[in-house]
């Protein structure tokens, strides 16, 4: 089965990333998560990048914030499609991030996703894969359905208490 792999720079980048592996997870796709920083660490990055596909990653999605070298660095080496998270916290509130992620030079690209964007970057990596897989579109889906019957069962509710359509 396709596999997913989910870096991030630091474990203060956890909050955000859970949220694809949760949804991975949730979607019957395999992943692995790690801990790698491109600045401090740049032969462990390097391996883990140039290891990428021989563990059978299909997708990689890179969660960084500041100058988010690492959803780069993983275009730059992994042949596959790569997913940048740009992630907030920093002065800028994750815009440096957002810029140098969707800022990459021609033949380089990374896929982006809003500021701490976890949960859709799992979406659309499970998007990609489900080009090959009839099984996953089923459940992306039947994903899609949850979140429609979850909306009107809010409208329902609204309903109930006495508010009527989108009038006052």
């Amino acid at each position: 089965m396709a596999k997913v792999g989910i870096v991030m720079g630091s474990d203060s980048d956890l909050k955000v990333m859970s949220k694809a592996a949760d949804m991975l997870e949730k979607l019957g796709i395999d992943y692995e998560m790690t801990i790698i920083s491109a600045h401090r660490e740049p032969d462990v990055f390097f391996e883990y990048a140039k290891g990428a596909e021989e563990k059978g990653f299909k997708v990689i999605i890179a969660g960084a914030g500041m100058a988010a070298h690492l959803p780069g660095m993983c275009a730059a080496i992994f042949p596959m499609p790569v997913i940048g998270v740009p992630l907030s916290g920093s002065n800028l509130d994750g815009m440096d991030a957002l810029y140098s992620i969707v800022q990459m030079p021609p033949g380089i690209p990374v896929a982006t996703v809003a500021i701490d964007g976890g949960m859709n970057a799992a979406i659309l990596a499970a998007r990609m894969l489900a080009v090959s897989d009839p099984e996953l579109l089923e459940k992306l889906k039947a994903h899609s359905q949850e979140m429609k019957e979850a909306v009107q069962a809010k409208a329902e509710k609204l309903d109930k208490v006495g508010y009527k359509g989108y009038t006052k």
